[in-house]
């Protein structure tokens, strides 16, 4: 009888915190132009009921505690970061979709970083062989306690108890232009990620923006090369064009306005794969 009842009080727990079908969430991992470069406006700063951040870290002075939901209001990934395409995607998300949905944001991005601060066997490798020559990148890890790629896993985890993962956002490459190795790097952190999070193989999306184009006179531009590589090696992947985005004269970061834009087509991809 006493494990009937505790049998009862288990299934009454777990449907108390059943996912909510309708609370959509998304992970966005990178470095410095998902993390968020550009800009922050008065028009950014506007929040919707319907969009939120799920802090990946403490910020006091935003009113943010890791692991606890906010308002999605820039910056959105560590206190002092600028405005992100994961900003403008959430924005055209909630704008496109029916009323009734909420989208979430799990955020962790570290500037400078190669794609190997999100491999859970290389991250500390890397982080160890980079902080003579990059102490500042190092801090920013530190931030997410030394260990970003498990720090978007504890947070997904928590986002997992409320919501439903549809899709990936990453924007990441300038660290590794050149690197013929990038697309299967990013479908081992992509299979580890599903694995960690009980999902499915090749279950939900991931959509890979490309870096500041030919067009803009793109420092790291040859990159997009292999970038538009990555649905061979991983087929749930789309790649997010950058063609047209505004650059700032670093010709690796992009503007507010390109920030925004950049969102938009991201959301544009997710949207469609939503509607298929």
């Amino acid at each position: 009888m006493n494990k009937l009842l505790l049998l009862l009080l288990f299934l009454i727990s777990h449907i108390s915190r059943a996912q909510d079908p309708n609370f959509h969430i998304y992970l966005c991992f990178g470095q410095s132009n998902m993390e968020g470069p550009a800009a922050i406006e008065t028009q950014d700063k506007i929040p919707n009921d319907r969009l939120k951040l799920l802090s990946a870290i403490d910020c006091p002075d935003l009113g943010r505690k890791q692991g606890e939901w906010a308002d999605a209001i820039p910056p959105l990934f560590r206190c002092r970061t600028r405005l992100s395409p994961a900003d403008y995607f959430g924005k055209t998300m909630v704008e496109n979709l029916p009323s009734e949905i909420k989208v979430g944001l799990v955020t962790v991005a570290v500037a400078g970083s190669k794609i190997e601060i999100f491999d859970k066997q290389q991250y500390k490798s890397y982080l160890d062989s980079s902080a003579a020559e990059k102490p500042w990148m190092i801090r920013m890890a530190d931030e997410y306690g030394g260990n970003p790629y498990q720090r978007l896993v504890d947070m997904a985890r928590i986002a997992q108890k409320e919501g439903v993962i549809k899709g990936i956002l990453l924007h990441q490459g300038e660290s590794n232009t050149g690197d013929e190795q990038w697309p299967a790097k990013v479908k081992k952190i992509y299979d580890e990620l599903l694995e960690d999070l009980n999902l499915e193989p090749n279950s939900i999306p991931l959509l890979a923006g490309e870096l500041v184009g030919e067009d803009q006179g793109g420092k790291c531009a040859s990159m997009n090369n292999i970038i538009s590589k990555l649905p061979e090696t991983l087929p749930v992947a789309h790649v997010i064009s950058s063609s047209g985005l505004q650059a700032v004269p670093d010709k690796l970061h992009f503007t507010s306005e390109g920030i925004r834009e950049f969102g938009n087509r991201y959301a544009v991809t997710m949207l469609e794969l939503l509607n298929r």
